[in-house]
């Protein structure tokens, strides 16, 4: 595994674009075979904690969750604090789950670690904000790329808002926890990078629009991160040891970029915009979630299509037309994106996630207003052009 950390400070730190960029408040990464049961504790003793709460659901206790309170007991006092499901069966980052968290954790401790994925991360960073103490992520699956960031996408009042709270001290990932992860959690953090595609586009977007923070460092960082995760596709999709820590790697490089700009727009344009929608809608009819990666992928998959066709039009609007073909013009087409993930093993369309199609033209609708920022999504909608989709059926 390279050095990430030095990685990413050489890369965004030679920038010289004028984009305020923040110090690495992450100091130690390890991903490799022995990053929990050897290098976790090390750390922990040498950090000198006191007291640390390990932060699991259900399902992640039994995956890492009791054997990290095994490995600790001999270094630090430990305190379990699980959360629980809503009534759909979901852990969710909403203020019922936010609050039984943060005061589920002792007041005298001084450390917490995040045994689990995306939501449970979120929920992790936000109490480490509101305590004021560190946190330490322990990723049970490959499975998005908010790992190393400082974004919580959480669920305030029904809608889902990113707020920035605070990066985790360091990261310890095991690529034989990773690997046996759920192949549909592996083919979600696929489609979390999947969606750089048009995400990176939308950035250009709103860089020639919309006059909006860009660094060429950072999308050439993240397009690195990308490029890993498409040449690679054979290796995830057997999970080999290779192949899972290539794509660990590229979410943990997602997170850095977004942890050193303090945005997410490298990583985040309309195909999280519509993921987010869904989500919400989800949370109001009281249904299950889907995947963030599932969601993220099949929306990239489908908007590479819609950004694609904005770029063979005539534009009234000139310097719109050039902004468009400069962003759009060289995005993969849809069907060769959903091999891509097809060969991963995960859904391509949002036929296969059981998402109405009406619900769909709803957030393709809708969708742009969660972000006060500028992608094609926001175009389509903003010169009435939205597709016209066709009725559900199979990519051939």
């Amino acid at each position: 595994m390279k050095d990430l950390i030095s990685y990413i400070n050489n890369t965004l730190g030679s920038c010289e674009c004028g984009s305020v960029h923040h110090p690495l408040t992450v100091e130690k990464m390890a991903i490799g075979g022995h990053a929990v049961d050897e290098e976790l504790p090390e750390y922990v003793k040498s950090a000198g904690f006191q007291k640390a709460a390990i932060i699991c659901d259900e399902t992640t206790e039994q995956i890492a969750g009791k054997r990290l309170l095994h490995l600790l007991k001999s270094t630090v006092r430990t305190v379990p604090v699980k959360l629980k499901a809503n009534e759909a069966g979901d852990v969710t980052a909403d203020e019922t789950t936010l609050v039984s968290a943060l005061i589920s954790v002792p007041m005298d401790t001084d450390v917490l670690i995040a045994a689990g994925s995306g939501t449970i991360h979120d929920i992790v960073r936000f109490c480490a904000c509101q305590r004021g103490i560190p946190f330490i992520s322990v990723p049970t699956a490959p499975s998005v790329d908010g790992f190393t960031s400082a974004g919580a996408p959480l669920i305030l009042k029904g809608k889902k808002q990113t707020i920035q709270t605070v990066a985790p001290l360091a990261l310890f990932a095991d690529l034989e926890i990773l690997r046996n992860a759920p192949q549909k959690m592996i083919a979600a953090g696929f489609g979390d990078m999947l969606g750089k595609v048009t995400s990176l586009a939308d950035w250009d977007i709103s860089r020639l629009l919309a006059d909006e923070p860009h660094c060429p460092a950072a999308c050439a960082a993240t397009k690195e991160a990308l490029e890993q995760c498409l040449s690679s596709i054979d290796e995830i999709a057997a999970k080999t040891r290779a192949g899972i820590e290539k794509l660990m790697e590229s979410l943990v490089i997602s997170g850095l970029v977004m942890l050193v700009l303090d945005h997410s727009r490298p990583a985040s344009g309309g195909e999280h915009h519509l993921s987010h929608y869904l989500e919400m809608k989800a949370l109001e009819d009281g249904k299950r979630q889907l995947l963030h990666g599932a969601k993220v992928g099949c929306a990239a998959i489908m908007l590479a299509d819609v950004y694609r066709s904005l770029k063979d039009l005539t534009w009234d609007d000139e310097q719109v037309g050039k902004a468009v073909s400069s962003a759009y013009q060289n995005l993969p087409a849809g069907d060769k994106m959903a091999d891509w993930m097809r060969r991963i093993g995960g859904p391509v369309s949002f036929q296969e996630l059981d998402v109405d199609q009406h619900l769909l033209n709803e957030a393709l609708k809708n969708a742009h207003h969660l972000r006060d920022r500028y992608t094609g999504l926001k175009i389509i909608n903003q010169y009435g052009l939205l597709p016209e989709l066709r009725p559900f059926h199979e990519r051939g």
